[in-house]
């Protein structure tokens, strides 16, 4: 068959980069597919498959959004079984700087985002958000343009590196809530229109691509590090390590009940 080109948005996080790296540089076969690769932010890549910013010829065929972004989408997007990242008594970090008193006004990495939907669950009463760059957050933290911040990504990992201060670790507060379900943070998605076949593919062909990134872990990280905020090897490997798993492979019961539980999606 002629070679079938399909568009694969992704963010630059350590996480996607290692997933994907086998799967986009050659190091797996992919039949008769080939990816056109873009690189974006989480909550631009929401707004991508969003019907106010994705819908139509330009929407990507394949996608990562983030879990909260879901609900709105299921009409454009099915959920693929691999490619997650799922946390485990773990997620972003809500960070304030030391005497900042009572927290009234916090930066977010996006109002589509599920570092949104966490805060906004379990912090109801905080209501004034701030959306931003997910790598600015921590530096407008410390510099007191807002009260406090969530971040993700590197970044919470490296929060205090600005003299930050914890407040929670949303995952961990997560767990506590629904008795320790898995947190589940970023998906990927293929768009409706793609013939079911496709999607079985691609499924197939990303975790081929994890597979491999776990019998090869030096194999991505030139891949990481080119695209990565954060160049040291231990944030990175940690970033890893907490967010590709198992789930990332294929989404089990667990996970799904945690999905159903964050977003209100049935399966």
């Amino acid at each position: 068959m002629l070679p079938l080109t399909l568009t694969l948005n992704i963010s630059p996080c350590p996480n996607d980069t290692f997933m994907f790296d086998a799967l986009v540089n050659g190091r797996i076969g992919t039949g008769g597919y080939r990816f056109e690769v873009d690189f974006a932010d989480i909550e631009e890549l929401n707004r991508r498959v969003s019907a106010d910013g994705g819908s139509g010829e330009g929407s990507p065929d394949i996608c990562k959004i983030s879990y909260a972004a879901l609900p709105a989408i299921t009409d454009r997007y099915t959920l693929l079984d691999s490619g997650s990242a799922l946390g485990s008594g773990n997620g972003p970090v809500f960070v304030t700087r030391p005497g900042a008193g009572e927290i009234k006004t916090v930066a977010i990495p996006g109002l589509r985002t599920t570092a949104n939907l966490l805060l906004q669950k379990l912090y109801p009463t905080i209501t004034d958000l701030r959306p931003m760059m997910f790598s600015e957050i921590a530096p407008a933290v410390a510099r007191g343009d807002v009260d406090a911040g969530v971040l993700i990504h590197e970044g919470r990992f490296t929060w205090h590196e600005h003299g930050l201060e914890l407040v929670a670790d949303l995952g961990v507060e997560w767990d506590r809530a629904t008795g320790g379900l898995p947190l589940p943070l970023g998906a990927i998605v293929a768009r409706c229109g793609l013939p079911p076949k496709v999607v079985r593919d691609v499924e197939g062909l990303i975790r081929r691509s994890i597979e491999y990134g776990f019998a090869h872990p030096a194999a991505s990280r030139e891949f990481i590090r080119a695209h990565a905020r954060e160049m040291n090897d231990g944030v990175i490997d940690n970033h890893i390590a907490l967010f590709v798993n198992d789930n990332s492979l294929s989404i089990g019961p667990e996970a799904l009940r945690a999905i159903e539980a964050l977003t209100g999606v049935t399966f």
